[in-house]
């Protein structure tokens, strides 16, 4: 599978206007182009922000599923609607597995109106090669330790962009690990230990909070 992790800078006050259009309108036609719609998500601590997730089977499926979206009615009926939300598009980072992938859950219908009280953090290291041997080996018997199960962990696809249309970050080599927490209240943030040796910049931390009709949920 490969990975799209795309995170939209968007106007103020814009977020609500952009997920509600992206979840009546974008969700089932994308996927009946070729790809799968793993999650959408609000971050509680960017609020103008909108991050999301989208799996294809290989990079040249991928091509065909975003030429015959990006290509088609749905989008350019409502491409502008959706373009006058966003500053910025093009952080987007594109992964592929490292062990487990991310689950697909049951979508709830158009109209869905209750978010599931869940929360996903997902920890963007950036890394030299060789780091998912040592994640295995030393961080995840620390976080399950502090009772924290990665339930995915992806890493930097370095394949050319087979749709140059919508741009993807170059330059960087990043190893993304995913966990779920019940509520945010449950959630424990772990002191990992990363020799400096094996990065090159600051982990980002991200904190998801699933939409209404978010798969991952």
């Amino acid at each position: 599978m490969i990975y799209e992790l795309r995170r939209y800078t968007l106007r103020p006050g814009a977020r609500e206007t952009l997920i509600e259009l992206f979840e009546r309108e974008f969700v089932e036609p994308q996927e009946a182009a070729g790809m799968r719609i793993v999650g959408t998500f609000r971050d509680p601590d960017f609020p103008d922000t909108f991050t999301w997730v989208r799996a294809f089977s290989d990079m040249e499926s991928r091509r065909a599923a975003l030429e015959a979206f990006y290509g088609g009615p749905v989008w350019r009926a409502h491409r502008e609607t959706a373009n006058a939300t966003m500053e910025t598009f093009d952080d987007v980072l594109l992964l592929r597995p490292i062990g487990p992938e991310l689950p697909a859950g049951d979508r709830p219908p158009v109209g869905a109106a209750e978010a599931p009280p869940s929360l996903y953090v997902a920890t963007i290291h950036h890394v030299r090669d060789g780091f998912a041997g040592h994640f295995a080996r030393e961080a995840v018997p620390a976080l399950e330790e502090a009772g924290v199960q990665p339930i995915a962990c992806l890493e930097t696809e370095h394949a050319s962009n087979t749709f140059p249309q919508l741009p993807v970050r170059t330059g960087v080599n990043v190893f993304v690990w995913w966990t779920r927490f019940d509520s945010p209240e449950q959630e424990r943030a772990v002191d990992l230990p990363v020799p400096a040796s094996w990065v090159t910049a600051a982990p980002v931390r991200l904190r998801l909070r699933p939409t209404s009709r978010s798969s991952l949920r």
